[in-house]
């Protein structure tokens, strides 16, 4: 026993010494669990493939041999992407296991002593955790408390700070809106490094930033199929200069595209005009939703360009924990984000789901808010 208890404590020593202290005062990413809970917590889209499409697809899996590697640069893939999404030839793409991957493999090309990622703040919590991962320092920058863009101390922060990456997400997660185009221009134009566009949610908002491609050298641009209905897939892409591309492809492992997400992808996106009237539907339940919970009480509703909703809990006596916490008992399940920053108190993001869902999430809310 002795033995097994210096064993152990020899174990938690070595792992004390040789870990990274940053990597020891994180917390891993947490997904809660969701089984039989109506999930509304993390942007997904909430339709499945017509059956008569899932037969096909099934067809095309058939025919996938498992037994061999993926082709490493699934050129399939890029060019159903190149033509779905209209990127011009001059610009390389790069693919991702998820636009998280992408984002790491960037701030590793990137990364080195001194160097500095910065943010607005609240936004992608990816940003900043991949900073660290990767020996970075990250500066955020606090958004107003409308949640638009605080230009005025971005650029001093460029100044003071000399960012080699910066990341702005269009629409912006967890807070729903765009920032204003002059606005990210004025960043891009003032800054010597890497602005990294995150459209994950374009397919909710008629943005698209692709053109900066063309007006900008240190500018790329991030996509994911996820928010589509492809989340399972787990496929981001980044698109831009070949000259950036060719440096971050020497640092993305080999075949980090499993031939069954291939295959899928590809087949999915053959039918991309499907997938983008389940995202016309999506935003006219956004904004359906949005009007029920602006016109009851207790909530204000921020403005969305993407597939969620941000809320405040307004109701003396009923904080946005409770609510959270009484919407999980009944089966409901969002993300409550009170807490995780100083201009999100009090804060719920609600994930748009198909329309009997969202009724039932509305129905829940007003009975928690008058209860």
């Amino acid at each position: 026993m002795s033995d097994k208890l210096t064993s152990s404590s020899e174990l938690l020593a070595s792992v004390d010494q040789l870990i990274r202290p940053e990597i020891k005062a994180l917390s891993a990413y947490h997904v809660p669990p969701a089984a039989n809970m109506l999930k509304l917590d993390a942007m997904e889209n909430p339709f499945n493939w017509p059956g008569c499409l899932q037969d096909e697809w099934f067809n095309v899996l058939k025919n996938v041999s498992v037994n061999r590697y993926p082709d490493p640069a699934a050129q399939g893939v890029k060019d159903k992407l190149r033509e779905v999404m209209g990127v011009d030839k001059r610009f390389d793409i790069m693919l991702g296991n998820g636009s998280d991957e992408i984002i790491q493999i960037i701030a590793m090309a990137l990364a080195g002593s001194g160097r500095v990622v910065m943010a607005p703040e609240p936004s992608f919590v990816m940003y900043a955790m991949i900073a660290k991962f990767v020996g970075m320092e990250y500066v955020g920058v606090p958004l107003k408390e409308d949640f638009t863009l605080d230009l005025t101390a971005f650029l001093s922060a460029i100044d003071t700070h000399k960012p080699s990456l910066i990341f702005l997400a269009q629409p912006n997660n967890p807070t729903g809106n765009l920032f204003e185009a002059d606005d990210v221009r004025k960043i891009i134009e003032s800054t010597s490094g890497l602005v990294v566009l995150d459209e994950a949610y374009m397919a909710f908002t008629d943005s698209d930033l692709l053109p900066m491609l063309e007006e900008y050298s240190n500018v790329v641009v991030m996509r994911t199929v996820s928010k589509v209905g492809l989340a399972g897939l787990r496929l981001g892409m980044l698109m831009g200069e070949p000259a950036w591309l060719n440096e971050f492809d020497k640092i993305r492992l080999p075949y980090n595209i499993n031939v069954l997400t291939q295959a899928s992808a590809e087949f999915a996106l053959t039918h991309y005009d499907g997938l983008l009237e389940q995202t016309k539907l999506i935003r006219s339940e956004r904004n359906r939703v949005c009007s029920a919970l602006e016109n009851s009480e207790g909530f204000m509703v921020f403005p969305s360009e993407a597939n969620f909703l941000l809320v405040r809990v307004t109701k003396a006596n009923t904080g946005a924990r409770e609510i959270f916490e009484k919407l999980k008992s009944e089966g409901i399940l969002i993300k409550c984000l009170d807490g995780g920053h100083p201009l999100l108190k009090g804060c719920l993001r609600l994930t748009i789901g198909a329309p009997a869902e969202n009724d039932q999430l509305l129905s829940a809310l007003k009975g928690v808010i008058f209860a």
